[in-house]
């Protein structure tokens, strides 16, 4: 081997040991620069400064559009802060950030009478599981409840809407607003004809007792509650689709029963093919006189259908909306449940969303609560709350993200919101940082339609400053039980900091406004085996 030969070689591994330390010591820099670092692809990047620490304009977005976190007026990106992991389907929910009020006064989202959030926290945590932050809406959480709100005087309009501010139990000079709507009771005989489409998954793997068998019993709790001249169809999807009974007056209980009792699984999932048979026949029944909504009961395990993606589904779901017929989805079992699908297409189809885990939680949707999902008392229900420059330095909206609404869009009547029904309620909680001085605090505006209606009517409620709770333990079993609730699923989000501190006020917030009501004790139940499974987490931050 010549000299010459080996100079070369010496001087090419020098050159290759100079390069590895620098990809050592820079190569998390280049990888970030080359989008390759790990955190890049796991999708878990961090903000740039909490919303706790820093105040932020909000994004504004447009109802149902969950991919525009940038801000409004910049274009720039929110710093917000993150939940803890990266959701299944890819990154998570941006959280609603810290407002300066200077920079923007307007609250602007549309209402959510949804539950399944809380449902599937509460199954998760009864099997010893902890639920993925990306699954935990707060608004679901805290709307899962009832409180105690006034209905609406005679001629005043569907709503009332009741407001309490009092301080925060978890930062020194913060409080908490609670702003409440209450819809409307309708009464049994008072309720416009029903035709409901139930469109039962039947596939392979609805089998077992907490699926297809209490599909079963949900059906028939449901058809109980209608009216004799309402009438009930049922198809089906697996492998294929198929209607196994035809529109039939509730009244032929026999009938119906007898349907729904021949229901067996096995199959394949053809979600999108089954919806457009349901959709067919609810859309023969539909008219400005008579409810007609299809019904989703499913595992959520699904393939879409021949020809179907996500986005044409939705497009075709907007656009039998139009026709007069509404779409409600109802999830069961655990594993396999799509739960941003299930709730993307109840939004689409201006109806709810549930998760039914028990017998009990059946009776509740489809006994307790069936005069709300079946008679629509208001459509495209937006709130917009307006804080004073004066009495209010920032504030943060829990929850409602994937509900926000351009402030500008408040009163422009096409642009799609939620719906209310009969006896619904609708509860939101913010953070407020108060600066001592003004008169009132909030504005709070509500604006919705008639059912079939094109223009909205707006009404207007006021919280003035010396309302304000002068502490806590001066405020409503409600505003305690419901911040209870919140702060739970925001520690659960990674938002609240989870320590024993926090933990201790959660619960001694819910013990002391349960005020005997089965639900809120269950809550205290779920709070106490929440607590061993984040035990770990608990003691390092005693530490």
């Amino acid at each position: 081997m010549s000299k010459r030969f080996t100079r070369i070689l010496v001087t090419l591994f020098v050159t290759l040991a100079l390069l590895g330390g620098g990809v050592t010591l820079y190569g998390d820099n280049i990888r970030k620069l080359f989008g390759a670092s790990a955190s890049s692809l796991t999708g878990n990047h961090e903000a740039v400064a909490s919303g706790s620490e820093h105040l932020q304009r909000k994004s504004m977005r447009t109802f149902g559009n969950n991919d525009a976190h940038g801000d409004s007026d910049t274009g720039q990106r929110a710093s917000v802060p993150v939940a803890q992991a990266p959701a299944p389907s890819g990154a998570p929910q941006a959280i609603n950030p810290r407002t300066d009020v200077r920079e923007d006064a307007l609250s602007t989202f549309a209402v959510d009478v949804d539950t399944a959030s809380y449902t599937q926290f509460r199954r998760s945590v009864t099997e010893h599981q902890l639920p993925h932050p990306s699954n935990v809406r707060v608004e679901e959480w805290v709307n899962y409840f009832r409180y105690a709100i006034p209905a609406p005087p005679p001629g005043q309009g569907p709503f009332h809407v009741a407001l309490e501010a009092a301080p925060s139990p978890f930062a020194e000079r913060q409080h908490l607003l609670k702003v409440s709507l209450q819809g409307r009771h309708v009464a049994k005989a008072e309720r416009k004809p029903t035709h409901l489409v139930f469109l039962v998954d039947t596939s392979g793997s609805m089998q077992g007792p907490d699926r297809l068998a209490l599909v079963q019993k949900s059906v028939k709790l449901a058809v109980e509650g209608l009216n004799p001249h309402d009438t009930v169809a049922i198809t089906t999807y697996a492998g294929g689709v198929s209607t196994v009974l035809e529109p039939t007056p509730a009244k032929e209980r026999k009938r119906i029963n007898a349907a729904i009792d021949a229901l067996s699984a096995g199959g394949g999932t053809a979600m999108g093919d089954g919806l457009e048979l349901a959709y067919r026949q609810a859309v023969r029944m539909a008219g400005s006189q008579r409810v007609s909504r299809v019904i989703v009961l499913t595992d959520g395990d699904t393939n879409l259908g021949r020809n179907q993606t996500v986005e044409t589904m939705l497009a075709s779901i907007r656009q039998y909306v139009k026709e007069g017929v509404t779409l409600s989805t109802i999830g069961f079992g655990m594993g396999n449940y799509r739960d941003e699908l299930m709730e993307k297409l109840a939004n689409q189809g201006n109806g709810n969303c549930y998760y039914i885990d028990s017998e009990r939680e059946a009776q509740r949707v489809f006994r307790d609560q069936l005069g709300g999902t079946l008679e629509v008392i208001a459509q495209d229900v937006k709130i917009q709350v307006e804080f004073d420059r004066t009495a209010v330095r920032a504030y943060r909206l829990l929850g409602y993200e994937n509900r926000a609404i351009a402030d500008a869009d408040f009163r422009k009547d096409d642009v799609d919101a939620g719906e209310v029904g009969a006896g619904h309620t609708v509860t939101a909680l913010y953070e407020l940082d108060l600066t001592g001085k003004g008169d009132t605090v909030a504005t709070v505006r509500v604006r919705a339609k008639k059912p079939g209606d094109s223009e909205a009517a707006e009404q207007r409620f006021v919280l003035n400053r010396n309302e304000v709770k002068a502490s806590l333990d001066r405020a409503s079993e409600d505003l305690r039980f419901a911040a209870a609730v919140a702060s739970t699923a925001d520690l659960l989000r990674g938002t609240l900091t989870t320590d024993e501190r926090n933990f201790s006020r959660i619960h001694s917030l819910a013990a002391d406004a349960t005020h005997g009501q089965e639900d809120r004790v269950e809550f205290l139940t779920l709070l106490g085996k929440l607590r061993q499974l984040l035990a770990p987490r608990l003691a390092s931050s005693s530490r």
